[in-house]
């Protein structure tokens, strides 16, 4: 991973690359970076699904084919989190149905290697100008109301008339990706690496632990509950 901003000046935004090709790589962040963007570079989706977890991001530059995770699935996983934010793929595949399959996937755009910086400093440009005054990219709800319950992200606590708890960050981190999803199946593997950026066995039973502490924060609705959907993942439904 390659961090870096050659430009002494204010950034123009801040800017998720994720591109296996070492070469590309640098030349697309270097040629970012002296247009006043900062560039986070990484070379496997795994990788970078983890860092766009951790950090604020105005736009993501994926490329198509990357080890560990491809960047269809990476996207996928971004918009789960974050339907605003604007995603660019990068690619060698030009037929109509990859161009077809990267829309689905969540992409806003698809320009095809090998292309020119200027042109990819102008797609960039454009997609900011259309989502700038929508409201930043990657801010999200921060308090669910589901049953009698209100969760408050940005204070971690969790309300019932008869009760508050405060959340520990995982707790709450988990509790959001379930709210933002309500009576949708969660992946065990998209909830092991947004929440601890891993999806290892022993993470996993540390997964299992966090359920149940909060399955039994939200015994005082017997409406609320979350599900176990056996070799998928979990779910929080409200009757």
């Amino acid at each position: 991973m390659n961090m870096k901003n050659e430009t002494e000046s204010p950034t123009k935004g801040t800017l998720l690359l994720v591109e296996d090709d070492e070469n590309l790589g640098f030349v697309v962040q270097d040629a970012l970076a002296r247009k006043g963007y900062t560039v986070h570079l990484f070379r496997d989706g795994k990788e970078g699904l983890q860092h766009f977890n951790r950090n604020i991001y105005d736009l993501c530059l994926i490329d198509v084919m990357l080890p560990n995770k491809d960047g269809l699935s990476l996207a996928q996983d971004i918009r789960l989190t974050d339907f605003r934010i604007p995603i660019i793929f990068l690619t060698a595949k030009s037929q109509t149905e990859d161009r077809i399959a990267g829309f689905k996937a969540g992409g806003d755009d698809y320009i095809t290697k090998p292309f020119s910086q200027e042109e990819l400093l102008l797609r960039i440009e454009a997609i900011l100008r259309r989502t700038k005054d929508k409201g930043r990219a990657h801010e999200n709800r921060d308090v669910f109301t589901f049953g009698d319950f209100v969760f408050d992200d940005r204070n971690k606590t969790l309300t019932h008339p008869k009760a508050e708890r405060r959340l520990t960050k995982k707790e709450a981190a988990v509790l959001k990706l379930l709210s933002m999803h309500l009576d949708q199946v969660l992946p065990r593997e998209l909830l092991l690496n947004m929440v601890w950026g891993d999806d290892s066995y022993f993470l996993g039973r540390s997964l299992d632990v966090f359920i149940s502490r909060l399955r039994k924060y939200l015994q005082l609705d017997e409406r609320v509950r979350i599900v176990n959907v056996h070799g998928v993942g979990f779910k929080m439904q409200v009757d």
